[in-house]
């Protein structure tokens, strides 16, 4: 007998659903808090441009943005060398390195960071200074406070460096030493590039913290934004207005770089899959 002939019928089940639900979709993903945060934004906003109450405080609050801008850029930086020294000091198989990143982390994260930011400035770098030939006068108040921020998110960000180098998989380290690579250049060209996409997400998270936690550097006296709201409130005894406009500059740094932060992991997962 010939071979059997297929059936002309189409399996229902087989063709998929016309899709009906694309709108609905993108009605439902549409960023709807956003709109919330415009209305909060604009409402303050009115309330700056036409009540001189809030006016003021704007003016003297804006004029410490700089500086909280500044603190973070620099700490973060810092907190970024260090984090990464310290995650590769913890897997090392070096003793006297392990140990040392260990009881490094180990410390930083077992006290209050309000407390370490006090115990950093006042008991940490004026020893230190003296140590390397500083005077303790040129070392201000602002470097001891980005000293102390890079010094305690760099315990946390060896966390996250070390929980993303170990994330890659073992056997692509041990083709890179196959092919004749050194430890260093397996660490540099495969194992490196691949957890800091990783990590990414957290890294960014800790930047918007960090940024939050500059307001902790106002009682160094430093006069990034909280301080000098503090200052302008307690002479004005306009407590709501200037706490109100205070509020609306750290959500709107932190909403931007949470922004800017997603726009890059959308990115990046775009190029992971090309």
């Amino acid at each position: 007998m010939g071979t059997p002939m297929r059936s002309s019928l189409i399996d229902p089940a087989a063709i998929p659903p016309p899709d009906l639900g694309g709108k609905v979709r993108n009605w439902r993903d549409f960023p709807y808090w956003l709109l919330g945060m415009a209305a909060i934004f604009g409402w303050i906003g009115y309330l700056i441009y036409t009540q001189s109450r809030y006016e003021r405080p704007y003016e003297v609050i804006r004029e410490g943005l700089s500086t909280t801008i500044y603190a973070t850029a620099y700490a973060f930086a810092f907190a970024l060398i260090l984090g990464l020294i310290a995650a590769l000091g913890r897997i090392s198989r070096n003793v006297v390195a392990r140990n040392i990143a260990t009881f490094y982390i180990e410390f930083i994260r077992g006290v209050p960071m309000l407390v370490l930011i006090f115990t950093i400035a006042y008991a940490v770098v004026p020893p230190a200074a003296d140590l390397l030939g500083f005077d303790n006068s040129s070392v201000t108040f602002f470097w001891r406070a980005v000293i102390a921020l890079a010094l305690i998110y760099g315990a946390y960000l060896a966390e996250v460096f070390r929980a993303g180098i170990e994330s890659v998989p073992r056997g692509q380290v041990e083709a890179g030493r196959s092919l004749g690579m050194s430890h260093f250049q397996t660490l540099t060209r495969i194992t490196i590039p691949q957890a800091i996409r990783t990590v990414t997400p957290a890294v960014g998270n800790d930047l918007i913290a960090m940024l939050k936690d500059t307001s902790l550097i106002s009682v160094l006296g430093v006069r990034e934004m909280t301080r000098r709201g503090n200052s302008y409130a307690a002479q004005s005894f306009e407590y709501r207005p200037t706490y109100v406009v205070l509020t609306m500059f750290y959500l709107a740094l932190t909403l931007a770089l949470s922004l800017l932060l997603s726009w890059y992991r959308r990115r990046l997962g775009v190029e992971s899959r090309g």
